[in-house]
């Protein structure tokens, strides 16, 4: 059976070569970075050279560049670290309603503490509106935090744009940009970022860690207590070859960028143009244009995600109904509810996300399959056989695209 891995935004295969020098410095390069002799200065500057490496992939400053465990801790990190070093500036904090859970649980807690945070809505393709931003802001406000690229529709915000706002305002501006790192391409200095999260396995390198990217002059507190490792910042001895891997990921996307997106752009295009084709009642969740090239979120209606999850298992498809750090809930996807679908469409949501890996033959692979397997689990649903009123909507000759709730009908 022919096995085609769709869920590169939950994680991505660790590059052989990459991997390779990982398990280098695993087993003969592997003195602690804080020693002074040989061993320790061997990897003390792989440490170095990688923080140079991600520096350059977002136009950065090694200097501005701390290692953590992945996007979680780095999230955590900034704002809990902006909240606690500026709380006599003000306690207000912006964010959105479509932001990882690494997100919006900080700021749960931060509230708890005092904080106040405004939760600003999305439009119905997940795209924050920078007036809503501008609207937002209080004298009190100390962060505006809106994730780059969402990471399950793949919508890509206006980031530049809230950059710009925040900048003239004097508040500082953190970016989730664990998806769009190594996918797309970032530049902080002419985006006006003052934080910026990555996750090294979301682009090819290791799982288990990660970067936050601190502009110089930023007022962040450590929110973690210990040794002197990443100038305090992050206390702990480092990962070096998680670092190490990192490093040679982020060159490596440097590198290949632009082919990178026009493969992966093709393939998501057909990959699409063949679902609308050959499967009917099929809505399209996300931007159509702003969105990341290897994204692929559409609602299946009438069937249910989880079953469809299995029965692409059983033909060797791995995919995701959204999340992966959710994908055990039962609970319909925070981000499509977001946007305003019901909980029915938001249930038999499909994420399918590629990689550079992937092949136009994984692509047929899936096409081929997938039409039966709607049909077969559509066959089970009882909804299915009341679709006339749903379906009556889009054969409306005033019904606009753009607007249609269901897409392919």
């Amino acid at each position: 059976m022919k096995r085609v891995y769709f869920d590169h935004a939950a994680t991505t295969p660790t590059d052989p070569v990459i991997a390779q020098a990982v398990l280098e410095y695993m087993t003969d390069i592997y003195g602690n970075p804080g020693s002074v002799h040989a061993y320790g200065r061997q990897s003390r500057q792989a440490v170095d050279v990688a923080r140079e490496q991600v520096a350059k992939l977002i136009n950065a400053q090694p200097t501005e560049i701390f290692f953590t465990s992945g996007g979680t801790e780095s999230d955590n990190i900034a704002l809990k670290g902006i909240a606690y070093a500026n709380r006599g500036r003000g306690n207000h904090i912006i964010t959105s309603a479509i932001e990882h859970h690494a997100v919006l649980e900080p700021c749960d807690e931060l509230k708890k503490e005092g904080f106040e945070v405004t939760i600003l809505p999305v439009d119905e393709f997940g795209r924050v509106d920078p007036e809503a931003v501008k609207a937002g802001i209080k004298p009190e406000t100390i962060l505006i935090s809106i994730m780059f690229a969402n990471n399950e529709v793949g919508t890509i915000q206006p980031i530049a744009e809230i950059g710009a706002i925040a900048k003239e305002r004097g508040i500082y501006f953190h970016t989730d940009a664990v998806q769009a790192v190594g996918n797309w391409p970032i530049d902080v200095k002419a985006m006006n970022i003052d934080l910026l999260t990555m996750s090294g396995h979301k682009f090819n390198a290791p799982k288990g860690i990660g970067a936050l990217y601190v502009r110089k002059g930023v007022r962040l507190r450590s929110i973690q207590q210990g040794g002197g490792q990443e100038r305090h910042l992050r206390p702990g001895t480092e990962n070096v070859p998680g670092i190490v891997g990192l490093g040679l990921a982020a060159e490596k996307a440097r590198v290949g960028m632009d082919e990178k997106i026009r493969y992966t752009t093709r393939l998501r295009d057909r990959l699409l143009a063949g679902i609308l084709d050959k499967v009917p009642e099929i809505k399209l969740n996300g931007h159509p244009s702003f969105r990341l090239p290897g994204n692929v979120n559409v609602s299946v209606i009438y069937v249910e995600g989880e079953s469809l999850l299995l029965n692409l298992d059983m033909k060797g498809i791995a995919a995701s109904s959204g999340s992966a750090c959710t994908s055990g809930s039962l609970d319909p996807s925070h981000v499509l509810l977001a946007m305003g679908l019901d909980h029915a469409t938001a249930h038999g949501s499909l994420r399918l996300t590629l990689g550079d890996d992937n092949t136009e033959e994984d692509v047929d692979y899936f096409l081929a399959e997938f039409p039966a397997i709607v049909d077969r689990l559509r066959g089970m649903s009882p909804l299915y056989a009341t679709r006339g009123s749903i379906s009556q909507r889009c054969d409306s000759a005033s019904c606009k695209e753009s607007e249609c709730e269901i897409r392919g009908s």
